[in-house]
């Protein structure tokens, strides 16, 4: 799967601060990327992240899930919001709902997540508190395509961050938001410069380098 690459067009969905979407603005205003982002929309009024997004000029708007009957009729609403931006990516970050199999296939190979675990180890929720409860001594973070499947798509980028004795689930978390902000602009950027091909459900770089990051 190729992409064009030149001055791309990125959509992202938040729910609250959406943290991961700060990195990556912040680090494509560093490294200047030519990429331009179009609009941030959360499903809540109250979304902290919106007033990030205003203060870098990104437009921002609302989609409150609750004024809609049904999640088909929500997703819709997006997908015409989102379509009218141009969106050549659409980037997750923090985004609270379970999206449906429409728009997941409207948006196939341009739709992004990052989730808080190291796939296919610990999919859904709580995983920081799980990841604890398992013993493990190694957790971190995943970015992926977004598939039908929840939390199976094709895996972009890994992070990993060391799990220490003593770690509760605060310490832990912290650990691993470190690491997602370093993994997911680097994911976005690649997608930018049309270096990701996927293949079944694998992804490949190219010029190949390590898709493996570690704090």
């Amino acid at each position: 799967m190729n992409y064009i690459v030149g001055m791309l067009t990125i959509v992202t969905l938040i729910s609250d601060r959406g943290s991961n979407f700060e990195a990556i603005v912040k680090t494509a205003q560093n490294e200047q990327w030519p990429v331009r982002f179009a609009g941030v929309i959360a499903n809540h009024l109250t979304a902290k992240g919106l007033d990030f997004a205003r203060s870098q000029g990104i437009p921002t708007y609302v989609i409150e899930h609750l004024g809609h009957p049904t999640r088909e009729s929500f997703d819709a609403a997006l997908i015409e919001q989102i379509d009218a931006l141009g969106a050549d990516l659409v980037v997750l970050a923090g985004f609270m709902r379970i999206l449906t199999p429409g728009f997941i296939r409207h948006f196939a190979g341009r739709l992004i997540n990052i989730h808080p675990a190291l796939l296919p180890a610990f999919p859904g929720l709580h995983t920081h508190k799980r990841a604890l409860e398992a013993g493990v001594t190694e957790h971190g973070a995943t970015v992926h395509f977004v598939t039908e499947g929840v939390d199976e798509g094709p895996i972009i980028c890994q992070g990993t961050v060391p799990v220490h004795k003593d770690d509760d689930v605060e310490a832990l978390a912290a650990r691993v938001l470190a690491i997602e902000h370093q993994i997911y602009p680097r994911a976005v950027k690649w997608f930018l410069d049309g270096r990701l091909r996927i293949e079944g459900n694998q992804v490949k770089l190219q010029p190949p380098e390590s898709q493996l990051f570690k704090l």
